[in-house]
């Protein structure tokens, strides 16, 4: 074989056709979008607001004992308003661990509680509108809130609040809500009035 000369090629597998013909590829596989609790950087103001209070509380048989002067309190007026400015600085961290989210391409489960719990569940085809806000701040910790208004009589509506990336969570909810509105069905009618 000279070096001008084409190499010989096999000839090329033709595909066989398929007997069967093609089903649509059935979307029956959950894609978790979010799962977790609210951020406690997005609840600043709270956490101020209890961290505040609970120096008063703190500082408060301080400032009494400076008041009456030459009058010395017992042991547990400084203990007990101490224990109960120290628990108001975890009511807010407590407040967010009580509640988590998970939002799927089929569903939005909302769980409350600590000891006890709460799950509530909108079907994402009962949807009607999301909105997405975002104040200035939020956009400084990069969290937002998602509401969400459905069909759904017993969550007629639903906030969510504190979520990390929120609007990319956003953008693909809603076009999973659009997406799973068409695969049901489901038509928007303007009625008029």
């Amino acid at each position: 074989m000279t070096q001008f000369e084409p190499k010989q090629v096999p000839p090329a597998i033709a595909p066989q056709p398929d007997p069967a013909p093609h089903k649509p590829a059935e979307d029956d596989t959950d894609e978790t979008y979010f799962e977790g609790s609210p951020q406690l950087r997005g609840q600043i103001g709270n956490v101020l607001r209890y961290g505040f209070f609970g120096i008063v509380v703190i500082a408060a048989p301080i400032c009494l004992e400076l008041v009456i002067k030459n009058r010395h309190l017992p042991v547990l007026a400084y203990l007990i308003p101490a224990l109960i400015g120290v628990a108001l600085f975890f009511v807010p961290m407590l407040s967010v661990k009580s509640v988590s989210y998970k939002i799927t391409n089929y569903r939005i489960n909302v769980t409350r509680g600590i000891l006890s719990k709460t799950i509530d569940t909108i079907e994402l085809w009962h949807v009607e509108e999301p909105e997405f806000h975002q104040s200035m701040l939020d956009r400084l910790l990069n969290v937002g809130s998602i509401r969400i208004y459905s069909h759904n009589p017993k969550v007629p509506n639903l906030t969510l609040r504190s979520i990390p990336n929120a609007g990319q969570v956003f953008e693909r909810l809603q076009q999973r809500i659009i997406a799973v509105k068409r695969q049901r069905g489901v038509v928007k009618m303007d009625l008029g009035n």
